[in-house]
């Protein structure tokens, strides 16, 4: 068990994409289960490789009971949408409703280079965007409506955390719904 130090918001590898990943080795699977001990000593419910500063296209989940991972995935989404409360292991303590595609497919590959799907609705859905998004250099306030990201660099700027330099908050390439500006 190696319980890595987990990359806070204004870390430059948390907007930069990660890379996808083609070698499946011993070193693979020690990622995934750094990023899977780590995640369940947060605790969190996924967490992906940029988070422990490491640009890969691979995340981990720890939903309903159930602990997985998935490289290199590719997802479908349901154009039902669901509006609800999301956080981020990278934005401690910090909590903003979040709309997502209530349903994903999720395609990629497992530690060893096997096909894997994974399907999921609600909090499985928004679990799966969430990290996918952290390998596309999005975080999860780049989704939020412009009075929600207001406030959540308002909130940002009075943790101890985030005194820093003004970090750059992107507006997500990815389909909001038409709900975020």
């Amino acid at each position: 068990m190696a319980i890595q130090p987990i990359r806070i918001f204004g870390d430059p590898v948390l907007r930069a994409t990660a890379k996808p990943v083609t070698t499946f080795d011993k070193e693979l699977r020690t990622l995934v289960r750094d990023l899977t001990d780590t995640m369940l000593e947060a605790p969190g419910a996924g967490l992906a490789a940029p988070q422990v500063g490491i640009s890969l296209r691979v995340f981990t989940y720890h939903v309903d009971g159930v602990t997985g991972h998935l490289i290199n995935p590719d997802l479908s989404l349901t154009e039902e949408e669901q509006d609800g409360p999301e956080g981020c292991l990278s934005l401690p303590g910090l909590r903003f409703d979040t709309k997502r595609a209530y349903g994903v497919v999720a395609r990629g590959v497992n530690m060893y280079g096997d096909p894997v799907t994974v399907e999921g609705t609600q909090l499985l859905a928004r679990c799966i965007q969430h990290e996918t998004d952290h390998l596309d250099g999005i975080i999860f306030i780049d989704r939020l409506d412009r009075e929600r990201r207001k406030a959540a660099m308002k909130e940002i700027r009075e943790t101890d955390w985030g005194g820093g330099p003004a970090p750059v908050v992107r507006i997500s390439p990815h389909s909001t719904f038409g709900s975020a500006r």
